[in-house]
C-alpha cells in the first residue's frame, strides 16, 4: 500500500531531453553526479507511481513524453516555492535522503531534471498535508527515482538538494509548433545550468527577434518566419549563450524538432 497523502502533480500537455538518475553504484541509467553549481539545501520529499501509462505523457514545463524526450524517470515536480513560474524548468538537481537512518539509503544520491509543478492545495495547511504550499521546499519523485535513496515507507521524507550544471548528449533542440505566422518552439535537452531565460530567433529575411517565454520552456514569436531557415540564439540562467545558425532547413515544417549546439556540461 502506498502512504497516503501524497501531493498532486500537475499535468499538463508536453515534448524533448536526456538526462539520468545517479546512484552510489555505477550504472547507465543512473549516471555520475555533475559538479556542483551551489550548497546543499533542506527539503521534503514524496513519489508517485504511474498508475496509467498517459501518466508519464504530461508535466507543467511542456516537455511531452518524458520517456521519448530522454528523461525517462529522472524527473522531479516541484513546489510553488521552487517552481519560479516555470522559469527553473530544464535545471538538474542532486538529491540525497537524510536524517532517517531507517529508510534512506546510505551513501546514494540521485540527480533529477525539473520537469513539473507540484500544485498547491490551499484547502491544508503547509503543516497539515498541503505539502507543496508555500513556504514548503518539497520535491515530488517518481517512485523508481524516490527508492534509489530511500525505502518507500519513509513517505514524505527530509531530504537535501543542490543545483548541478545538467550533462545532456547531443545539442539543444527545438520543436518548432504554431500555425501561419504564430511560431511556438519548445526548448529541450539544455546542458549545463539547462534552465533558459530568453531566446531569440533569426530567419533568412528578418533579424535577430526576441521571443516571449509562453509556459514552461515553450517560447513563441508572432512572425512571418516560413520558407526561411531559422537560426536560435539560446541564453541561460547563468548568462551565457549559445547561438545555432541555420537550424532548421528553408522547408521547414510545424511539428519537426532540430538540434543546434550545446552548452558546455
Amino acid at each position: 500500500m502506498w502512504p497516503p497523502a501524497l501531493p498532486l502533480v500537475l499535468l499538463l500537455p508536453l515534448a524533448l531531453a536526456s538526462t539520468a538518475l545517479t546512484h552510489s553504484h555505477s550504472s547507465s541509467f543512473f549516471p555520475t553526479a555533475s559538479p556542483s553549481l551551489y550548497d546543499w539545501s533542506s527539503a521534503r520529499a514524496t513519489y508517485y507511481a504511474a498508475s496509467d501509462p498517459r501518466d508519464k505523457v504530461g508535466g507543467a514545463c511542456g516537455y511531452g513524453d518524458l520517456e521519448k524526450a530522454g528523461y525517462g524517470l529522472a524527473t522531479v515536480g516541484l513546489s510553488e516555492a521552487l517552481f519560479e513560474r516555470g522559469q527553473i524548468c530544464g535545471a538538474c538537481f542532486q538529491v540525497r535522503c537524510v536524517e532517517d537512518t531507517r529508510w534512506c539509503i546510505s551513501g546514494t544520491s540521485i540527480i533529477v531534471t525539473a520537469t513539473n509543478f507540484c500544485a498547491p492545495n490551499y484547502g491544508l495547511r503547509p503543516e497539515g498535508g498541503g505539502h507543496c504550499n508555500s513556504p514548503n521546499k518539497h520535491l515530488v519523485l517518481p517512485i523508481e527515482a524516490f527508492e534509489k535513496i530511500a525505502v518507500w515507507k519513509a513517505g514524505n521524507t527530509a531530504v537535501e538538494y543542490r543545483r548541478i550544471k545538467c550533462r545532456k548528449e547531443g545539442g539543444i533542440r527545438f520543436t518548432i509548433d504554431g500555425s501561419n505566422i504564430f511560431i511556438s518552439v519548445l526548448i529541450s535537452n539544455v546542458a549545463g545550468a539547462g534552465d533558459i531565460v530568453a531566446v531569440k530567433v533569426k530567419g533568412s529575411r528578418t533579424g535577430w527577434l526576441p521571443m516571449g517565454r509562453n509556459w514552461g520552456q515553450n517560447w513563441h514569436v508572432s512572425a512571418d518566419l516560413l520558407n526561411q531557415p531559422l537560426s536560435f540564439e539560446v541564453t541561460s540562467s547563468d548568462g551565457h549563450t549559445v547561438t545555432s545558425y541555420n537550424v532548421a532547413p528553408k522547408a521547414w515544417n510545424f511539428g519537426q524538432t532540430f538540434e543546434g549546439k550545446q552548452f558546455e556540461s
